[in-house]
């Protein structure tokens, strides 16, 4: 089907909106900075918070994250100087809710972190009443949710989250998972799965406020090229934070498994993060320097070009929400092999649109991986209907318009911030 056309919203329900994230931009979240670009072409009007640093330094980064950078506003940078205003500016202002912050703080944080909650909060509030912003929209639903409820406690501001799982559902308790959804106006979920674990924690007079809207990519920056015939070595892919989560080890694993059936190939992983030693130990151990590589964190315009060296996409995930990576491989012709776990399964149908392995299992990886390898009208087959499947209900645009409704139907005369 067609790309959606992108419709401007009307400037009378362009209310300014405040975007709250614990880090951005940041690698593993390029897809924010793409949802809030869309959205301000249909003319919301966004401004943008982090609670920490970007991951990277400015010239790290693609020309599109620098300029977010810039015009970021980012709460620990802010320092002393800065909380000290904020505290200082609802101390005169609401002495009372100020209080109120800060005690909700200390039940939900427990001691200093919940402290550091309320300051946030409170120096999040000053930057939205200055912007004259009465909308606060977070994504995630972890420290940066709990910021969040405290805003709303100091301001009275429409509450809104996103929440992608996994790590929210891990742990629900300490998260107060269950409170932020009470606390909050609306709830947009990426997957149905999301919905239904928000549902499982959370009371039936809820419910009504989970809004599953996906997320999506612009399959016009990705190339589609189908699977090249006669490929005696095989080229995968893999691209994720090196974490227990996304299963490299495992991968690393079953790559052993390949090696012993004779196979050509090779993996490179892209990415970083706190596993990297795990695999580096994992891949020295089983002797496969020269089939495993780490390339370490890229651009986007890197990872495009790695997909398009690639033969097949490899994500051995063993908690995920619906990973936006495996969307981009799907539009660029790779089909991927994953595992069946959380969301995925609303992506990926095994055998049609990817194969899915089973969570955990290296051999049925090593399976799977090679019944693509061999294969090669599989994979063509598996690539063409990967790419419609993206294009049908995954496309950026289409999705972006979708949340567009979504805040659109907000309060067109939001509350007055009050003080």
């Amino acid at each position: 089907p067609p790309l959606t056309d992108v419709h401007p919203m009307t400037t009378e329900f362009a209310a300014p909106l405040a975007y709250l994230v614990s880090r951005y931009p940041a690698v593993s979240h390029t897809f924010i900075l793409r949802e809030v670009i869309r959205l301000r072409e249909l003319g919301h009007r966004i401004h943008t918070a982090s609670i920490n640093a970007p991951d990277r330094l400015l010239e790290a980064m693609d020309p599109a994250e620098r300029v977010e950078a810039d015009a970021t506003y980012f709460v620990k940078a802010d320092g002393a100087r800065g909380a000290l205003a904020g505290l200082a500016f609802w101390a005169v202002r609401a002495p009372g809710k100020l209080l109120g912050a800060i005690v909700q703080g200390l039940r939900m944080g427990r001691g200093l972190r919940g402290l550091a909650y309320a300051v946030e909060a409170a120096m999040v509030a000053r930057w939205m009443r200055r912007h004259d912003m009465a909308h606060l929209h977070v994504h995630f639903g972890n420290a940066g949710a709990s910021v969040g409820v405290l805003v709303k406690v100091l301001t009275g501001c429409h509450l809104s989250y996103t929440i992608h799982g996994p790590d929210e559902f891990d742990d629900v308790s300490g998260q107060r998972l269950a409170m932020k959804m009470h606390a909050a106006d609306a709830v947009v979920c990426i997957s149905q799965f999301a919905r239904g674990q928000l549902m499982r924690i959370s009371a039936p007079l809820d419910w009504a406020k989970f809004q599953v809207c996906r997320l999506g990519v612009d399959p016009r920056q990705f190339t589609f090229v189908a699977p090249a015939e006669g490929q005696s070595h095989i080229r995968m892919l893999c691209v994720g934070r090196l974490t227990p989560a996304k299963g490299q080890v495992l991968l690393v694993q079953a790559c052993a498994q390949l090696r012993d059936t004779g196979l050509d190939f090779s993996v490179t992983l892209v990415g970083d993060g706190p596993d990297r030693t795990r695999v580096e130990q994992a891949i020295a151990e089983l002797d496969l320097q020269q089939h495993v590589k780490l390339a370490g964190s890229l651009t986007q315009d890197g990872v495009r070009r790695a997909l398009a060296q690639s033969d097949i996409f490899v994500l051995p995930s063993l908690a995920e929400g619906i990973p936006v990576v495996l969307m981009e491989a799907m539009s660029s012709g790779v089909p991927c092999v994953s595992t069946p776990v959380n969301g995925i399964p609303e992506l990926i149908e095994h055998g049609r649109t990817g194969m899915l392995a089973t969570p955990g299992d290296a051999e049925s990886l090593a399976r799977h991986l090679l019944s693509l390898a061999h294969n090669e009208g599989l994979r063509r087959e598996i690539a063409l209907c990967a790419r419609e499947k993206v294009r049908s209900h995954f496309d950026l645009a289409r999705n972006v318009q979708q949340l567009s409704g979504v805040f659109a139907g907000f309060p067109r005369a939001p509350v007055t911030l009050q003080s």
